[in-house]
């Protein structure tokens, strides 16, 4: 424990205000990428992102889920027939 003392003791605010900004920014990736990928669902995985963050599987779930909602539209739409 004073281990840890130490380290909050002498670490700077700036380090740890980079630190708190660098990890909302990974939790909330996914979101980032649904409003270029998956905008459809975007309101949802802005919801499923917040109790994501304690499960490294749910979340790696939200994160496909936010890529791939292009890729099923562009499958999903038939080709022209000539």
């Amino acid at each position: 424990m004073e281990k840890l003392t130490n380290f909050y003791e002498t670490t700077p605010l700036w380090m740890f205000s980079i630190g708190i900004i660098a990890l909302l920014f990974v939790w909330f990736l996914p979101v980032l990428l649904a409003a270029f990928f998956n905008r459809k669902h975007l309101k949802l995985i802005a919801m499923a992102c917040i109790p994501a963050v304690f499960s490294v599987i749910a979340w790696t779930g939200i994160l496909v889920w936010s890529v791939t909602g292009k890729v099923w539209n562009k499958k999903e739409q038939p080709t022209a027939q000539p």
